[in-house]
C-alpha cells in the first residue's frame, strides 16, 4: 500500500518553499505522482522527492527544465537564483572563521527577478502581473487569511481574489501602517513579528493575480510599502534571510512601479541590516546604489543613504570616509522639507538623523583612541531627548550606546544612570538589537569593576538579559 504523501510546510526555509511550489505546480500540471514527471525531467524519483520536501539542493541546471516542463515562464530559474544562490552564500560564509558567530548576509542577487532581466512595457487592459511574479523568492510561503486575528494562527490558505481592487490595496496599507507603530513602540519580535511575516507572504501571493491597469502602479507601491515594513519587523527579530527577501521584494516591484522613493527606502534598509550583519562592504554597496539618480530623491532620503553610508564607513574603521558622509548626510538633511517628503519618512527627523549619524561616529570614537567621543555624545543625548514615545525602540538603542560610550571613554558614574535608563526604556521591548545593545554595554562595564555602581549596573543587565 503506497505511504502516504508527507505534508510540506513551506514556511519552514526557502528550500521548502522552492519544494512545496514545486509540488503544487507538478500536481496542477497533470502529473499525480512523482514518477512520471521525474522521468520527463530525466531524475530520479528519490532526487525530486528530496527538492519537493526541501531537503536536497536542486542542482542549478534542472531549474529551467522544471520551467520547460511545467511551462512557468521562468519562475523556477529566478527562483533557484534567489533560494539557492543564498544558500550556497551561506555555505561559503560557514567555512570562514572571520564570520563565525555573526549573523550572515546572503550575496546580492546579481539580476532582475522581474521578466527574467527585463523592465516591462505599459499595456493596456488589465493584465496578470505573474508575467513579472516575485513567487520566485524564497521563503515567501502561502499565507493565510488577511482577518488578522486568523493571520497570527493561520491554518489553511485562503483563496486569492479573481483580481486585484482598491479594497486589498487599502488593506495592504493599513496592515503595513499597523505594523510600522507596533514594531517602532515594542519591537519586531513576538506577534509582530508572526504577523510581519504572514503579512508580507500574502501581499507576495496577490502578485500572481489579475490587477487592472489603472490600479498597478498603487498597489505596487502598497506591495512595496507593506514588504519594508515585514522586512523591519523581521531584522529587528534576526530573522534575516526573511527579512532580507522582504526587502528585496519591496526594491524590485518599486522599480517596477517605478517608485522611486519606495526603492530608496529598500536600498537603505538593505545597507543597514548587511551593517549590522557584519558585512559593512555590501551595505555600502546598497547604499550607494539607492543614492542612483538621487535627483529624484528628497533632501530627507538622500540624508538617510549618506548616514548608511556613513555607517559602512564607520564599520570598515574609515575615518576620513565617515567623516565625509556624516557631512554630506548633514548637508542634506539641512536642505529638508519635510512637506516634500513621502509619509513614510516622517519618522527620520532630527532625533532619527541624529542618533543615525551618532552610530558612524560611535564607531570611530571606540576604535580609535585619537577620536574624541564628543560628537557621538552629542548626538545621542540629541536623539534620547528628540524621540518621542511612538519610537520607544529608537531611543532606547540610542541610550544604550550612549551609556557604552560614557562607559568606554568617559565618567562610569555617568554611564551608570545612562545605563539604568537604557534598561527602563528597553528592558520591555521584543527586539533582539535592543537586547544585543544592552549586552555591549555589559562588555564595557568590565573596565570598571572595582565601582560598586557599575558592578551594581551589571547585575542589573544580566536579569534584563535573562528575563
Amino acid at each position: 500500500m503506497p505511504q502516504p504523501e508527507k505534508v510540506l510546510d513551506p514556511a519552514r526555509s526557502p528550500e521548502a518553499w522552492f519544494g512545496h511550489e514545486l509540488r503544487h505546480r507538478r500536481k496542477a500540471a497533470g502529473f499525480a505522482t512523482s514518477r512520471p514527471f521525474a522521468a520527463k525531467l530525466q531524475v530520479s524519483v528519490d532526487v525530486l522527492l528530496k527538492i519537493e520536501k526541501g531537503v536536497y539542493r536542486c542542482p542549478e541546471a534542472l531549474a529551467p527544465r522544471i520551467d520547460e516542463a511545467l511551462q512557468t515562464g521562468g519562475l523556477f530559474t529566478r527562483a533557484w537564483a534567489m533560494v539557492f544562490g543564498d544558500a550556497d552564500n551561506r555555505g561559503r560564509d560557514a567555512d570562514n572563521p572571520a564570520l563565525q558567530g555573526q549573523h550572515r548576509t546572503a550575496r546580492p542577487y546579481e539580476g532582475r527577478i522581474l521578466e527574467g532581466g527585463h523592465q516591462s512595457s505599459s499595456t493596456g487592459g488589465t493584465e496578470p502581473v505573474e508575467r513579472r511574479s516575485l513567487l520566485a523568492i524564497g521563503g515567501l510561503a502561502l499565507l493565510a487569511p488577511l482577518d488578522l486575528a486568523r493571520q497570527l494562527m493561520p491554518t489553511t490558505p485562503q483563496a486569492l481574489p479573481a483580481r486585484v481592487t482598491s479594497k486589498e490595496v487599502k488593506q495592504l496599507l493599513d496592515i503595513a501602517e499597523g505594523l510600522h507603530t507596533w514594531d517602532n513602540a515594542h519591537g519586531g519580535g513576538g506577534l509582530v513579528r508572526q504577523l510581519a511575516t504572514q503579512s508580507v507572504q500574502w501581499a507576495v501571493r496577490l502578485l500572481s493575480v489579475e490587477c487592472p491597469a489603472p490600479l498597478q502602479a498603487d498597489f505596487l507601491a502598497a506591495v512595496a510599502r507593506l514588504s519594508l515594513v515585514a522586512g523591519a519587523s523581521q531584522f529587528d527579530a534576526y530573522e534575516h534571510d526573511q527579512a532580507r527577501l522582504a526587502f528585496k521584494v519591496a526594491v524590485e516591484v518599486a522599480e517596477e512601479g517605478k517608485h522611486w522613493h519606495l526603492r530608496a527606502k529598500g536600498y537603505s534598509f538593505l545597507a543597514r541590516q548587511a551593517i549590522w550583519v557584519g558585512d559593512a562592504d555590501t551595505g555600502l554597496t546598497h547604499a550607494e546604489k539607492g543614492l542612483v539618480r538621487s535627483d529624484r530623491l528628497t533632501a530627507t532620503e538622500r540624508a538617510m543613504l549618506h548616514t548608511a553610508r556613513a555607517r559602512a564607513f564607520g564599520k570598515l574603521r574609515n575615518v576620513q570616509q565617515t567623516l565625509a558622509a556624516v557631512g554630506a548626510a548633514d548637508e542634506a538633511f539641512a536642505q529638508r522639507h519635510p512637506s516634500e517628503d513621502p509619509p513614510w519618512m516622517a519618522y527620520y527627523d532630527e532625533a532619527q538623523h541624529n542618533g543615525d549619524t551618532a552610530h558612524a561616529l560611535f564607531d570611530l570614537a571606540i576604535g580609535f583612541e585619537s577620536q574624541s567621543p564628543g560628537l557621538a555624545d552629542q548626538r545621542f543625548r540629541k536623539a534620547v531627548r528628540g524621540h518621542g514615545e511612538a519610537f520607544t525602540r529608537s531611543r532606547a538603542i540610542s541610550c544604550t550606546k550612549l551609556a557604552s560610550l560614557t562607559m568606554a571613554k568617559g565618567d562610569p558614574l555617568e554611564a551608570v544612570a545612562i545605563g539604568e535608563r537604557a534598561i527602563e526604556l528597553g528592558g520591555n521591548l521584543t527586539s533582539r538589537r535592543a537586547a544585543d545593545d544592552l549586552r555591549e554595554l555589559r562588555v564595557f562595564t568590565d573596565h570598571h569593576q572595582q565601582v560598586p555602581e557599575v558592578n551594581a549596573l551589571r547585575e542589573r543587565l544580566d536579569a534584563t538579559l535573562k528575563a
